[in-house]
């Protein structure tokens, strides 16, 4: 049940539309996740600085059980985000930071409960 969470000091008018659909559907790929359990928040208009510059930057975090847990996995899903990133939101690689962070199934709640007893 990947976490993505999108923050960015761009203008919301400056944000694609339909954007957190489209970044819901490329985590799903990119993390190997069935799209219907990868949840997405985009928030615009922050008041962000990254590097020291207040220049248009984002910052993605990324939050998910077994699949962000290494190195190796998550240099190849930064390459993936980033180019998905840079695109979409047309910055250079140098504006935008990716944190990830592994999860536990006891660290989710869904439904009344955590996810170990799902």
């Amino acid at each position: 049940m990947p976490t993505i969470e999108l923050d960015t000091n761009l203008p919301f008018n400056r944000v694609p539309a339909g954007l957190e659909k489209r970044l819901c559907a490329t985590a799903a790929t990119i993390l190997g996740k069935p799209e219907n359990r990868v949840n997405v928040t985009v928030r615009a208009g922050l008041t962000m600085a990254l590097c020291g510059s207040t220049e248009p930057c984002a910052q993605l975090i990324v939050s998910s059980i077994g699949v962000v847990g290494t190195a190796e996995e998550n240099r190849g899903h930064s390459a993936s985000f980033f180019e998905f990133l840079t695109k979409e939101l047309a910055l250079g690689q140098d504006r935008i930071i990716i944190r990830f962070y592994p999860l536990e199934p006891w660290q989710i709640g869904k439904d009344g409960t955590v996810v170990t007893f799902l």
